[in-house]
């Protein structure tokens, strides 16, 4: 199976197990027909729901896998990309990475797999008779997995490829988080990909060590979306994973020290002469460039609270589309950015709003000042009607918009699942935000856009040294060292995660191979 890393969770009674007469089975009415939600034995919770005349079915499984326990990153970054590469069918027999392909492609699936700060999620599309058989297969790599040490080489062997070291991008979101809410594993500054040495060592032995703790149903949950009843796909689903059991492993991220950040100033520079270059299209930062970049991060409204339509409306009047009032203000106004967003950030740590901007380098300074401008004109003043109106139809359509395929409405539903949202949330938040008010919303904005309230972290690039004239012999290079991160507030957390999910993206898509 392919591994990643861009954005849901059985008894050993007999296979024909049925659901669990104290699992909790409830049917609620959506666009597309219905939904069945169902608690297995083994603590795996299903939800399955009807898309008619659907010629592919989309299951979404989301495991706990937060990096909160250091000892533990090595083999978290070598079985996320094993996983599905050999496991042993019910009949005891080796099945190899070539076996599984062949299976998949029989069936007509493909399968991916996405590593986030929080989650391993597996993702599996297909054909609609191969429901079943898509089912039986995921049992065996989940229940019986077999880590081959020639595969768990050739994974050594690209994790010793791949960067060690954070960029700065990353190394900016660890550093505002950590002033804003103190240690956490979010904020480790030791907490990138493992070390190397750790990686090389791994054996097989251990990664089943950590299969058997951390591929768990308990904690985990599933979705199913496909053209049959969902009584009929839950019934599919407690016979062919009756056998997965365990867990909870525990791999899930803990609360901030801190429920609202604390504000103040981060300043971040690299003697290297080399920035942030633009976000590739998996999240990662590029080389070129050498960008001046801001972040902001501010109080929040949880996704789950009744008051988060008026904040998110506020949110998206301040940056959450292309000609949006702070957009308007660095970029077209003043030139000072290429890129703007502001957006709600939320995992199990706690929710925040994050203000980005990339801009070119010696302007980190006057881009933070015009974002504190900004936000203090939008909390004192609230966005005007026409401004609310630009929100509420943008947040409206994106909720369609983000509905448009199958496949994304599997993942809605997957993540709205993982948080334990009802199946029908969408559908309900588009009532309200129709029904927030203006003045709803210029309370939305006082409370939570106050940049007194926010923690504001620059990063630099140094230029490089000027190539020395012809004839002319180079200038001594200064004795002076590399002016030093600058961060306030509590020391280093232990290391445990590399990045934020938007920035440790590694997501790869295709048939099993």
């Amino acid at each position: 199976m392919t591994r990643t890393s861009r954005t849901a969770r059985v008894s050993r009674t007999s296979r024909t197990a049925r659901v669990s007469r104290t699992a909790r089975t409830a049917r609620t009415a959506r666009t597309s027909g219905m939904t069945a939600d169902a608690v297995l034995p083994g603590g795996l919770r299903v939800r399955a729901a009807h898309a008619p005349g659907a010629p592919l079915a989309e299951l979404r499984l989301v495991i706990p896998y937060a990096r909160t326990e250091p000892a533990l990153a090595a083999a978290q970054e070598l079985l996320a990309a094993c996983l599905g590469t050999g496991a042993r069918d019910r009949s005891g027999r080796n099945v190899s990475r070539q076996d599984i392909a062949d299976r998949a492609a029989d069936l007509g699936a493909e399968f991916s797999t996405v590593v986030t700060a929080e989650s391993l999620i597996l993702s599996v599309s297909v054909l609609a008779p191969g429901l079943p058989g898509v089912l039986g297969l995921l049992a065996d790599l989940l229940e019986r997995p077999r880590y081959d040490e020639g595969e768990l080489a050739l994974a050594r062997r690209r994790a010793a490829a791949a960067p060690r070291l954070p960029a700065p991008r990353v190394r900016l979101r660890r550093a505002a988080l950590a002033h804003g809410f103190g240690p956490h594993p979010l904020t480790a500054e030791a907490g990138g990909t493992a070390p190397l040495l750790d990686v090389v060592s791994l054996r097989a032995e251990d990664l089943h060590a950590l299969h058997a703790r951390a591929v768990v149903p308990g904690g985990s949950s599933l979705v199913v979306l496909a053209d049959e009843e969902p009584d009929a796909v839950l019934r599919a689903v407690g016979e062919r994973l009756a056998a997965w059991a365990g867990g909870p492993s525990g791999l899930t991220l803990p609360s901030f020290a801190h429920p609202e950040p604390r504000p103040g100033r981060v300043r971040l520079t690299d003697g290297s002469g080399r920035g942030a270059g633009p976000e590739d299209e998996a999240g990662h930062d590029g080389d070129g460039g050498g960008q001046a970049l801001v972040l902001s991060v501010g109080p929040a409204v949880p996704t789950a609270d009744a008051r988060h339509a008026p904040f998110h409306l506020a949110q998206l009047a301040l940056g959450g589309y292309a000609s949006a009032r702070l957009a308007q203000r660095v970029r077209d106004r003043h030139g000072l950015a290429y890129a703007v967003s502001a957006g709600l950030r939320e995992t199990g740590a706690g929710s925040w709003l994050e203000i980005a901007c990339a801009g070119a380098p010696g302007r980190a300074d006057r881009l933070a000042d015009e974002i504190s401008g900004c936000l203090r004109e939008l909390a004192a003043e609230g966005p005007s009607p026409r401004e609310v109106e630009r929100a509420r139809a943008y947040a409206t359509g994106f909720t369609r918009f983000a509905l448009a395929t199958r496949a994304e409405e599997a993942s809605a539903l997957a993540g709205f699942t993982a948080v334990g949202l009802e199946a029908d949330w969408l559908e309900e938040y588009r009532a309200r935000l129709a029904d927030v008010t203006a003045a709803e919303v210029a309370e939305a904005a006082a409370s939570h856009l106050d940049p007194d309230r926010m923690v504001t972290a620059t990063y630099e690039p140094r230029p490089a040294a000027p190539a020395p004239s012809a004839g002319r012999p180079a200038a001594p290079a200064p004795s002076r060292r590399p002016e030093p991160v600058s961060v306030p507030g509590p020391g280093p957390a232990p290391a445990a995660l590399r990045r934020h999910p938007s920035d440790d993206l590694r997501h790869q898509k295709g048939a099993l191979r």
